[in-house]
């Protein structure tokens, strides 16, 4: 028995042929010399006339022919892809994690819509932003924001006080040279925590590895479905003898 997988890999190479022998009797069939042909004899009116062979060119493609070939090719892809499209109907397999069903009896069709999806969940998780490592980060306090925090920062809030420095002391003949510059006091204390809703780190880790391994049991499970054994179904014929009778 055939199985879905050979049908599968058969159809593309069908197609593929068939693809290009119909453009190449399509490409034929639109050359008007290959379709037209002609038969000329000279006949001279007297006895003494020249004698002149006959001229003539044969038809080369005949487009009921062409029909016919067209037919012939499209009906082995019309019935392969039949023979798929009802193997898929029946193709199915549970797709499993750690031996135990996460899901049952999943057609072949939703299995390679998941293996597309997931390669772009997978993308989706890989740009998640990461939490810089260069923090000390710790879930916060406040359970709706589901954020992360740092451990609290003090550092401090100077004020510039203007002083004066005595240069030289008053005389009774010149007054105090002051110079007046300004000093940085501490005026007070800054707390600074830093929030960020990004993830750790492990998290993406954790949610790679589940994305990777749910991908590895839909293949597996995809290559359980189409080892599924087929029935070959014909179609091609009954719709090119309606289609193209005369």
């Amino acid at each position: 028995m055939t199985k879905l997988s050979q049908i599968i890999a058969v159809e593309k190479g069908v197609k593929s042929d068939a693809t290009r022998r119909v453009t190449d009797l399509h490409r034929d069939v639109q050359k008007q010399p290959l379709l037209s042909g002609i038969s000329r004899t000279y006949q001279p009116r007297d006895d003494e006339g020249d004698k002149l062979p006959p001229e003539s060119t044969r038809v080369q493609i005949n487009a009921e022919d062409v029909l016919s070939q067209a037919a012939g090719i499209l009906t082995r892809l019309f019935d392969v892809t039949l023979t798929k499209d009802t193997a898929n109907c029946v193709a199915r397999a549970d797709v499993l994690i750690d031996g135990e069903p996460l899901l049952r009896d999943v057609p072949v069709t939703y299995l390679l819509f998941l293996e597309k999806q997931l390669t772009d969940v997978h993308t989706f998780a890989a740009k998640l932003p990461l939490l810089d490592p260069a923090e000390d980060w710790e879930p916060d306090r406040d359970p709706v924001s589901g954020a992360h925090r740092t451990k609290p920062v003090q550092t401090v809030r100077n004020k510039k006080i203007p002083r004066n420095h005595v240069l030289s002391e008053a005389t009774r003949e010149h007054p105090a040279n002051v110079q007046v510059y300004m000093e940085d006091v501490p005026a007070g204390d800054w707390t600074t925590i830093k929030f960020s809703g990004a993830i750790p780190a492990t998290r993406q880790r954790q949610l790679l590895d589940r994305i990777e391994e749910l991908q590895r049991a839909v293949k597996y499970a995809r290559e359980e479905a189409n080892a599924t054994e087929v029935t070959d179904r014909n179609a091609g014929e009954a719709i090119f003898s309606y289609l193209f009778a005369q």
